[in-house]
């Protein structure tokens, strides 16, 4: 009967780690949280991002920009795929 008994409870904590392995690698599968969206930044890899105010055009363009501190970085793509960068500073 001891013996019994022993192999059952063997049995269910096998079965009970299992299944918390389980949730957490459920848990892992999913790590790109969304922000909510009132909100200036996004989480990604654990730290903040600024998030720009992005306009995209029919023809696939678009223009993006990112406010930090008292620089603004404004990003641009034009249709044909051409990139461009610019960040400007002004000092208070």
């Amino acid at each position: 009967m001891n013996k019994t008994v022993m192999t059952a409870v063997i049995v269910g904590v096998i079965a009970l780690g299992a299944s918390a392995a389980h949730a957490a690698g459920q848990q892992s599968q999913n790590p790109q949280q969304q922000t909510p969206k009132g909100w200036s930044y996004s989480l990604q890899n654990g730290q903040r991002v600024p998030k720009g105010n992005r306009q995209t055009n029919a023809d696939g363009s678009w223009r993006e920009e990112v406010k930090q501190g008292n620089c603004v970085t404004v990003k641009e793509k034009s249709a044909s795929g051409e990139y461009k960068e610019t960040r400007e500073c002004n000092p208070r």
